[in-house]
Protein backbone atom coordinates (compact mmCIF):
# COMPACT_ATOMS: atom_id res chain seq x y z
CA UNK A 1 0.00 0.00 0.00
CA UNK A 2 1.05 3.44 -1.06
CA UNK A 3 1.90 6.16 1.57
CA UNK A 4 -0.09 9.44 0.77
CA UNK A 5 1.74 12.38 -0.68
CA UNK A 6 0.58 14.80 2.61
CA UNK A 7 1.12 13.81 5.75
CA UNK A 8 1.26 15.27 8.98
CA UNK A 9 5.39 15.02 9.19
CA UNK A 10 5.42 16.75 5.81
CA UNK A 11 8.21 18.67 5.28
CA UNK A 12 8.25 22.61 3.70
CA UNK A 13 9.56 25.96 4.66
CA UNK A 14 7.60 28.05 7.67
CA UNK A 15 6.71 31.52 7.34
CA UNK A 16 9.57 32.55 9.71
CA UNK A 17 11.87 30.78 7.42
CA UNK A 18 10.78 32.51 4.51
CA UNK A 19 10.84 35.83 6.07
CA UNK A 20 14.35 35.07 7.14
CA UNK A 21 15.16 35.03 3.73
CA UNK A 22 13.53 37.92 2.87
CA UNK A 23 15.36 40.52 5.46
CA UNK A 24 18.59 39.14 4.66
CA UNK A 25 17.95 39.69 0.21
CA UNK A 26 16.70 43.50 1.57
CA UNK A 27 19.85 44.08 3.47
CA UNK A 28 22.10 42.63 0.62
CA UNK A 29 19.43 44.60 -1.70
CA UNK A 30 20.17 47.82 0.41
CA UNK A 31 24.47 47.43 0.23
CA UNK A 32 24.81 46.80 -3.65
CA UNK A 33 22.28 49.46 -4.55
CA UNK A 34 23.68 52.21 -4.09
CA UNK A 35 27.03 51.60 -5.30
CA UNK A 36 25.24 51.71 -8.79
CA UNK A 37 22.91 54.55 -8.52
CA UNK A 38 26.16 56.78 -9.69
CA UNK A 39 27.12 54.78 -12.77
CA UNK A 40 24.20 56.12 -14.97
CA UNK A 41 25.14 59.58 -15.07
CA UNK A 42 29.08 58.82 -15.15
CA UNK A 43 28.59 56.36 -18.54
CA UNK A 44 26.74 59.83 -19.69
CA UNK A 45 29.29 61.90 -19.01
CA UNK A 46 32.00 59.32 -20.45
CA UNK A 47 29.57 59.54 -23.76
CA UNK A 48 29.49 62.73 -23.90
CA UNK A 49 33.68 63.13 -23.74
CA UNK A 50 33.81 60.69 -26.42
CA UNK A 51 31.29 62.54 -28.56
CA UNK A 52 33.02 65.65 -28.16
CA UNK A 53 36.46 64.07 -29.26
CA UNK A 54 34.80 62.96 -32.09
CA UNK A 55 33.50 66.54 -33.26
CA UNK A 56 36.46 67.86 -32.37
CA UNK A 57 38.40 65.36 -34.89
CA UNK A 58 35.86 66.42 -37.89
CA UNK A 59 36.57 70.32 -36.77
CA UNK A 60 40.03 69.74 -37.35
CA UNK A 61 39.73 67.78 -40.70
CA UNK A 62 37.24 70.49 -41.67
CA UNK A 63 40.05 72.91 -40.79
CA UNK A 64 42.39 71.20 -42.55
CA UNK A 65 40.34 71.33 -45.92
CA UNK A 66 39.18 74.65 -45.75
CA UNK A 67 41.91 76.59 -43.57
CA UNK A 68 39.60 77.64 -41.22
CA UNK A 69 37.25 76.90 -38.32
CA UNK A 70 33.23 77.18 -38.84
CA UNK A 71 31.70 80.37 -37.68
CA UNK A 72 29.62 80.37 -34.53
CA UNK A 73 26.65 80.95 -37.05
CA UNK A 74 27.73 77.76 -39.06
CA UNK A 75 28.23 75.89 -36.16
CA UNK A 76 28.25 71.92 -35.93
CA UNK A 77 26.26 71.98 -39.15
CA UNK A 78 29.10 72.53 -41.17
CA UNK A 79 30.27 69.41 -40.39
CA UNK A 80 27.54 67.57 -41.88
CA UNK A 81 26.16 70.19 -44.85
CA UNK A 82 29.10 72.05 -46.76
CA UNK A 83 28.92 76.07 -46.65
CA UNK A 84 27.24 77.81 -49.39
CA UNK A 85 30.45 79.88 -50.11
CA UNK A 86 32.72 77.26 -50.32
CA UNK A 87 31.26 74.03 -51.74
CA UNK A 88 34.67 73.40 -54.12
CA UNK A 89 37.15 73.03 -50.89
CA UNK A 90 34.17 71.06 -48.35
CA UNK A 91 35.28 67.75 -48.73
CA UNK A 92 32.69 66.43 -46.31
CA UNK A 93 30.42 65.25 -44.45
CA UNK A 94 33.06 65.12 -41.80
CA UNK A 95 30.21 62.90 -39.74
CA UNK A 96 27.35 61.21 -40.85
CA UNK A 97 24.88 63.00 -38.14
CA UNK A 98 25.30 65.38 -35.78
CA UNK A 99 23.78 63.80 -32.74
CA UNK A 100 22.64 65.55 -29.32
CA UNK A 101 24.11 64.82 -26.01
CA UNK A 102 23.50 61.88 -23.91
CA UNK A 103 20.97 64.33 -22.12
CA UNK A 104 19.06 64.87 -25.36
CA UNK A 105 20.13 68.67 -26.05
CA UNK A 106 22.57 69.82 -28.66
CA UNK A 107 26.12 70.20 -28.67
CA UNK A 108 27.48 74.02 -27.88
CA UNK A 109 29.84 75.69 -30.66
CA UNK A 110 31.80 78.85 -30.42
CA UNK A 111 34.46 80.08 -33.15
CA UNK A 112 36.72 81.67 -31.40
CA UNK A 113 36.25 80.21 -28.29
CA UNK A 114 36.74 81.88 -24.88
CA UNK A 115 38.34 79.21 -23.38
CA UNK A 116 40.35 78.37 -26.64
CA UNK A 117 40.95 81.83 -28.33
CA UNK A 118 43.15 80.54 -31.31
CA UNK A 119 40.69 77.91 -31.66
CA UNK A 120 37.36 76.83 -30.79
CA UNK A 121 34.83 75.57 -27.52
CA UNK A 122 32.71 72.90 -27.70
CA UNK A 123 31.01 71.41 -24.49
CA UNK A 124 27.44 69.86 -23.47
CA UNK A 125 25.63 71.82 -21.01
CA UNK A 126 25.30 68.56 -18.49
CA UNK A 127 22.36 67.38 -16.93
CA UNK A 128 20.72 70.27 -16.38
CA UNK A 129 20.93 71.40 -19.62
CA UNK A 130 21.91 74.80 -18.77
CA UNK A 131 25.83 77.12 -19.42
CA UNK A 132 27.94 76.64 -15.93
CA UNK A 133 26.97 74.26 -13.22
CA UNK A 134 28.09 71.84 -10.68
CA UNK A 135 28.34 68.53 -9.63
CA UNK A 136 25.81 66.63 -11.91
CA UNK A 137 24.90 69.88 -13.68
CA UNK A 138 28.52 70.57 -14.46
CA UNK A 139 29.28 71.25 -18.04
CA UNK A 140 31.84 68.58 -20.49
CA UNK A 141 33.82 70.47 -22.81
CA UNK A 142 37.18 70.44 -24.78
CA UNK A 143 39.00 72.90 -21.69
Amino acid sequence: MKKPLLQNGSRGFTLIEIMVVVVILGILAATIIPQFIGTTHDAKVGAAKSNIAELENSLERFHIHLDRYPTTEEGLKALVEAPSSEDKNWRGPYIKMLRTDPWGNPFQYRYPGVHHSSSFDLWSRGADGADGGEGEGADIGNW
